[in-house]
Parts: C-alpha cells; sequence; structure tokens
C-alpha cells in the first residue's frame, strides 16, 4: 500500500504541469529525452490533426470535443514522463507501475475501465554460424493501454517498432473506425505474426545442429563437441516459450469472453490470431522435445565413442599383456630355469611372444574391438 500511495503522491503533482511536458517526435531516436513518439486522433477509422506539436493532453480534448479515440505510443517511459498521461488517463498505479518497470510477464488485466495487456515481442538475431555462445533470439516487450476513447502502447527494447504497424492501420480504415480494440487486435496480430517468423528461423537453426550431430565428425572435432551448440539453442527456445506460453489464457479470453472494450466484431478477429498463437506453441513445444532428444543422442555418441576408445586400449593392453609375463618369468634371478642353456632357446621365446601377439590381435580384430 505504501508503494502505491507514493506513486500517486508522484502521479498528482503532474497535473500541475503544463502540456509543454509532452513532446511529439514521429523520428525520435530511442536514446532522445521524450518518451512519447507518436500521439493522434482517430475518427470514423482517419487520422485527425497530423501537427508534430499535438500532446496527449490536446488529444484527449480533441476526443472529448469531437469524438474518436487518442492513440498514444511512448518508448520506455520514466516515471516522471509517464505520470502526467497516467493522471490524465485515469490508469491504474499498479498497472503503470508494470509500463514502466517492463519486465513483465504476458497476460491481460482489466482495471475498471481500462484493459492492460502486455506483450513479450520476439526478434531473430542474424548469425553466419550458431555457436555455444550465439545469441538467436531478442525479447523485447509492449504494454497496451485500452480504454474506450484511447490507447497508449508502452514498448521496451531497441526492436519491435509499431510505427510500421500504426501506418498499416491507417491505410484500414474500415478496421480502425471499430475503436481502440481494432488497435489492440492490430498488435497482438503484429506480435503473433512475429513469433512465426522467429518460429520458422529457429526450425533452421534445429535443423542444422541436427545434421551435425548425425553426420560424420569432422576432423579433429571429437563426438558430442555440439553438445554446448545445443544447449544454447535449447535455452534460447526456452526464452522463445516465455515469451507464447503466457500469452495463450489472454488470447482465449479476448477470442471467446464477450468484454465492454472489446468490440464483437473485432473480436472475431482475436480468434484467428488465438488460432497463430496456439500453432506457435505447439511448434516452441516441439523444439524444446526435438532438442533434448539431439542433445541426448549427441551425449550416446561421446559415450559410445569413448566405450570404442576404452576397447582398444584394453585390446592392446591385452596383446601387450603376453610379452610382459613371458619377460616378466624369465627375467627372474633363478640357476635353473626351462631352456636357458639350449642354443636356439631365445629366438624360440620371441617367436613364440610374436604367434601369441598375433593371435590375440586376430581374434580381437574379428570381434571388432579394434
Amino acid at each position: 500500500m505504501s508503494m502505491i500511495r507514493d506513486l500517486r503522491a508522484a502521479v498528482r503533482p503532474s497535473l500541475r504541469k503544463s502540456s509543454t511536458a509532452y513532446t511529439y517526435d514521429s523520428t525520435r531516436d530511442p536514446s532522445a529525452s521524450s518518451a512519447v513518439v507518436d500521439c493522434a486522433v482517430y475518427r470514423g477509422g482517419r487520422r485527425m490533426k497530423d501537427e508534430p506539436c499535438l500532446t496527449p493532453h490536446e488529444a484527449m480534448l480533441e476526443v472529448r470535443k469531437g469524438g474518436g479515440f487518442a492513440w498514444i505510443g511512448l518508448h520506455e517511459p520514466t516515471e516522471a514522463e509517464f505520470a502526467g498521461i497516467a493522471e490524465e488517463f485515469g490508469l491504474h498505479p499498479l498497472a503503470v507501475e508494470d509500463a514502466v518497470h517492463a519486465h513483465q510477464r504476458p497476460k491481460l488485466e482489466r482495471y475498471d475501465d481500462t484493459l492492460f495487456a502486455v506483450f513479450k515481442t520476439i526478434h531473430y538475431i542474424e548469425h553466419a554460424e550458431l555457436t555455444a555462445t550465439s545469441e538467436v533470439v531478442e525479447t523485447g516487450e509492449v504494454m497496451c493501454f485500452t480504454g474506450r476513447d484511447f490507447v497508449i502502447t508502452v514498448r521496451h527494447g531497441g526492436k519491435g517498432s509499431l510505427r510500421a504497424l500504426r501506418h498499416r492501420l491507417e491505410d484500414d480504415t474500415e478496421l480502425l473506425a471499430k475503436g481502440p480494440s481494432s488497435v489492440l487486435h492490430a498488435i497482438a496480430d503484429h506480435v503473433v505474426d512475429g513469433y512465426i517468423a522467429v518460429a520458422a528461423a529457429v526450425q533452421d537453426d534445429i535443423d542444422e545442429v541436427e545434421i551435425a550431430v548425425f553426420s560424420a565428425p569432422a576432423k579433429g572435432s571429437p563426438p558430442g563437441s555440439d553438445a554446448g551448440r545445443i544447449y544454447q539453442l535449447k535455452r534460447e527456445v526456452l526464452e522463445f516459450k516465455r515469451a507464447v506460453a503466457p500469452l495463450l489464457r489472454p488470447m482465449q479470453l479476448l477470442s471467446e469472453r464477450p468484454m465492454r472494450l472489446v468490440e464483437p466484431d473485432v473480436q472475431k478477429y482475436f480468434r484467428d490470431v488465438a488460432d497463430h498463437l496456439a500453432r506457435v506453441h505447439e511448434e516452441v513445444i516441439g523444439f524444446d522435445e526435438l532438442l533434448n532428444s539431439i542433445l541426448q543422442a549427441n551425449l550416446a555418441q561421446a559415450t559410445v565413442a569413448q566405450n570404442e576408445d576404452m576397447r582398444k586400449i584394453t585390446s592392446w593392453a591385452a596383446i601387450i599383456a603376453v610379452p610382459t609375463a613371458v619377460c616378466g618369468v624369465y627375467g627372474m634371478n633363478f640357476d635353473h630355469m626351462p631352456e636357458l642353456g639350449w642354443k636356439y632357446g631365445y629366438p624360440m621365446v620371441l617367436c613364440g611372444i610374436a604367434v601369441a601377439c598375433l593371435s590375440i590381435h586376430r581374434t580381437l580384430k574379428r570381434n571388432g574391438w579394434l
């Protein structure tokens, strides 16, 4: 409770600030000081007033005066930057805290007349060769506040810009005219489409590792040397799974359960997103199981190679044991030993050792030990 009171205390003073505290910059670099990357009012599916000076406060005044809804986009806002917007739109302090600090689990929550959705974005990192330290996927986050007459998107991470998505939606006036829930659907669809693309790329990496494991090892490469690559890829798939699996329930709710803030016509579109997400989830689960099998096969190959080495070492030790035993016997200091005084005793002993060693070698070779 003390945390909530502190947050409210930080929010209230911002109400007295001038609206110039908000800035609009459609070409904002992530390192820039302003968190607002875009702010616009939409009526009938069309964007109104595209001036750079439009602020969130002015956008809400425009909405209350003439209807429509406002869409405000932010990138990694600080508490101070987000405080005035939170007060302006009546956002719940707990949702505001999640949006500012990020690193949240994908979820869907309702606070009074506002839906708060968290999406994990996944970006595939191109690499010339998969190694034991390769980073395969990079994650980010998109938070979406959806109300009756506003949408606020908060993005964290260097990838996953929503600028192209906004432009595509502005070209589809029929869908955008359905209100803020159409933006929520477009973001969900955009995120899941990213999952599909990443899943295809990860599949290629898994195929590459699988071929390497079951092919003849390269010269100088010991069996089982791919274990590091497999384990690294498995960790990246686990990161992918953490983004996909928790989102299943929110998409199911949005596609099946009637909600006041989601238009019935838009809800039909969420079913398609839920189907695509379910397919990606099945693929990610399959990736995890397949990598487990590949890792076990790789370790089994290493074990078989070690057994082969041990068999060869044991075979040569058995061959060497023959001359060692004979020479050990004749190395004892006794006066009366067989054939000590015979002229051909030494050559005969050497021939006997050679014949015994060759016989053992032939037997081991025939049985596959050498």
